[in-house]
């Protein structure tokens, strides 16, 4: 069921939502950096890891958001790996939704206080480097792409993140991982004991433009606004982890 509610949600963000404001760049949408043409998981069973790999058409990160000038209407560029895995792998509480991988650029603010990415002796000033969040996805008809990173009230002591999460009200991490770079490929590499050693779960590749928004009740903290790739074409997360 899970499955069948994100294929129909992701689809929905192919037909423009006319009144939606939006400060995603009229590039990203015709942009071989933005073209999945595979998306793979390896399991390197010597050093016990996993190596998240999207294959774009063009040059893997490249494109990045400009500075939108405030955390309001600040874009968000993501590679995506939705996933078959439970919350409770990747250290949330218990929840329904979808557990995601994203790689993300964004300009206007840095979520990853614990990690100084570009090496600058600044923790605050790297949103732009792309990094990695887990995030658990849900479906929200507000936006263009019918999905949003879910939200949670601050007063619910039943909900759980791990300690490395950047302080938001969503379900959201930071977890540190090694992104890389190089030609048309961007990876990320996951401890196996970082996602409860699992090496059984479905996964698939996506490229979506991403908005957060502070001000508007009326709609998600972080919402998916635009989806310009999908690896399988139809979202169906049919690829399973390969062992190396």
């Amino acid at each position: 069921m899970k499955q069948i509610i994100l294929i129909s949600c992701f689809m929905l963000c192919m037909v423009s939502c006319k009144g939606q404001q939006i400060n995603e760049s009229i590039e990203f949408k015709n942009s071989d950096n933005l073209k999945i043409i595979g998306s793979e998981v390896a399991h390197d069973r010597e050093l016990q890891q996993l190596i998240f790999t999207i294959s774009v058409k063009g040059e893997a990160g490249k494109s990045v958001p400009e500075k939108f000038g405030n955390m309001d209407g600040a874009p968000v560029l993501g590679y995506v790996f939705p996933t078959s895995l439970k919350s409770e792998d990747v250290g949330f509480s218990k929840t329904e939704g979808i557990v995601a991988l994203a790689l993300t650029s964004h300009p206007d603010f840095d979520d990853t206080p614990l990690w100084d990415e570009n090496a600058n002796k600044n923790y605050g000033d790297d949103g732009i480097v792309w990094h990695p969040h887990w995030v658990v996805l849900q479906e929200d008809k507000r936006v263009a792409g019918g999905l949003a990173v879910k939200q949670f009230d601050t007063n619910d002591t039943t909900v759980h993140l791990p300690p490395t999460n950047p302080g938001m009200p969503m379900y959201m991490d930071s977890p540190g991982f090694n992104v890389i770079t190089k030609g048309n490929q961007i990876k990320v590499i996951v401890p196996l004991y970082r996602m409860n050693h699992r090496t059984d779960f479905q996964f698939d590749g996506v490229a979506a433009y991403m908005q957060v928004n502070t001000s508007d009740s009326e709609r998600p903290m972080l919402g998916v606004y635009s989806v310009y790739s999908i690896a399988s074409g139809d979202l169906s997360l049919p690829y399973r982890v390969q062992k190396k």
